[in-house]
């Protein structure tokens, strides 16, 4: 039986509020939109939900606000099997809030509310150090200050933890603070933006690849949606295609490729076969609506894998 990793994951808890539409309105203009879904989301908590329900031991370290999502949010952790020892409520500070419309294609477009998630400073990390000592792998994001990131990767470094960071949403980054860093995973959009180059392709994302590992970092892997996923090292770059599946809502898949990514990191898979199989899982998320609900239990994931590996 293969090892359950212990992933910790210092980022962020928001609600996601879904709209699904037809069409963007125009400026000014009231439209009608057919269904609107809410739902648990953050990307810190949905790469912890991720790695929950593909079996890994899942401590969360966030901060939500003190209005009616705060409590919500943290039984939700309950709920789901995650320790929330470390999510605690801020006052006078709402809870983040994730806006989400949602094209019949399944592209999703996302305006994000950081509320009590910018309030988790390198002091709160300080405090759960004990926790991070303990896991596998800490899992990042940049919904929570980007002081508070570079801390954490810290930490991990001081302390030989494997260390995944999801530069997502993208801003600047100083990659002198991520040097010796495991795993830099970002989208082609936010690869863009941070490496100020287009990636519009394999090739583009090779190129893209090769400059994040100059900056310092030991991997990068770039995901592409349904174009699969591009693994670089300083021995290789290797481009690992997607699996097809019928999307109809994109949004989180990232968030599942993180979360299942780290959990068969630490199961002791090989390295490639981990992003293979974190590509099929983000891919089935695409399938269902929203973000934590629409993530596959590992049973299911299995299934599937077993069916199309």
């Amino acid at each position: 039986m293969s090892k359950r990793p212990r992933i910790a994951v210092v980022g962020s808890a928001n609600i996601d509020l879904t709209t699904f539409t037809d069409k963007f309105p125009k400026p000014g203009e009231t439209m009608f939109a057919p269904k609107f879904d809410l739902g648990f989301g953050g990307k810190g908590a949905n790469q912890a939900v991720a790695a929950r329900l593909c079996g890994a031991e899942v401590f969360m370290v966030a901060r939500v606000g003190d209005d009616l999502f705060g409590p919500a949010t943290i039984e939700n952790f309950h709920r789901q099997g995650i320790d929330p020892t470390h999510v605690k409520q801020v006052p006078g500070l709402s809870s983040g809030v994730a806006p989400i419309f949602v094209e019949p294609s399944g592209q999703n477009r996302i305006l994000v509310v950081k509320g009590a998630n910018d309030a988790l400073k390198p002091a709160d990390v300080d405090e759960a150090t004990d926790v991070l000592k303990s896991a596998d792998c800490i899992v990042l994001q940049f919904e929570i200050p980007i002081e508070t990131v570079y801390h954490t990767v810290a930490i991990a470094r001081k302390h030989g933890i494997r260390c995944i960071v999801n530069p997502a949403p993208a801003q600047a980054v100083d990659m002198t603070e991520l040097k010796g860093l495991d795993y830099f995973v970002p989208n082609e959009s936010e690869a863009e933006t941070i490496s100020g180059l287009p990636v519009k392709d394999v090739e583009e994302a090779n190129r893209v690849a090769r400059k994040f590992l100059h900056g310092g970092v030991q991997r990068a892997i770039i995901t592409l949606g349904s174009n699969g996923s591009l693994l670089a090292s300083r021995d290789a770059i290797e481009h690992i295609p997607a699996f097809p599946v019928k999307s109809i809502d994109s949004t989180g898949a990232g968030d599942a490729f993180i979360g299942s990514f780290a959990v068969f990191l630490g199961e002791g898979l090989p390295e490639k076969e981990a992003v293979r199989r974190a590509n099929l899982y983000a891919g089935l998320s695409t399938t269902g609506v929203g973000t934590q609900k629409s993530f596959y239990d590992r049973a299911r994931f299995e299934a599937e894998w077993a069916a199309r590996a």
